[in-house]
């Protein structure tokens, strides 16, 4: 997927972060945390299950890429770790409050880098739905990321 600006509203509370030079990171990507680099979703090892998967990237979650690095770069880039973002989903209703992580390929072998799905627990989240909507192609999302907040597990609030 080409750059794609998602950034829609609030706080970035932006971190640089390392990227290695075999790492291509597009502006928009949902990004990991692997020791100390920053990777774009679908370089996560596949866990053998969609839920597996969610867990494991909340887990590392650091935010969305606000830079580009191509290949052979080695420059930090920006990556936002608040704030609302809008990406693309699976048609579905979505109501304020609703935990949201990132969805899988059709294939169910990759995570996809600018794609979220509505997710049964915290523990799969990266964000929280922003604007209820009965059937949306996108949604907007308020993220937080693990690395450098919390994430949203521990939230206290739980979507019924």
């Amino acid at each position: 997927m080409s750059d794609k600006m998602r950034w829609r509203y609030g706080d970035t509370n932006p971190v640089l972060a390392a990227v290695d030079a075999d790492t291509v990171i597009e502006i928009g990507d949902l990004v990991y945390q692997e020791t100390d680099d920053a990777r774009p979703a679908a370089m996560q090892a596949d866990q053998g299950s969609k839920a597996a998967n969610q867990e494991l990237f909340a887990g590392k979650f650091l935010g969305v890429a606000m830079q580009r690095s191509r290949a052979g770069e080695t420059a930090p880039i920006r990556v936002a770790t608040t704030g609302v973002f809008e990406f693309d989903c699976p048609s579905t209703a979505f109501e304020l409050g609703d935990p949201v992580g990132v969805d899988e390929n059709a294939a169910g072998d990759a995570l996809l880098n600018q794609q979220v799905a509505k997710v049964a627990a915290p523990k799969y989240a990266i964000g929280r739905d922003a604007k209820r909507q009965p059937a949306a192609a996108t949604v907007l999302i308020d993220i937080r990321s693990t690395v450098m907040t919390g994430g949203v597990e521990g939230s206290s609030y739980s979507a019924p």
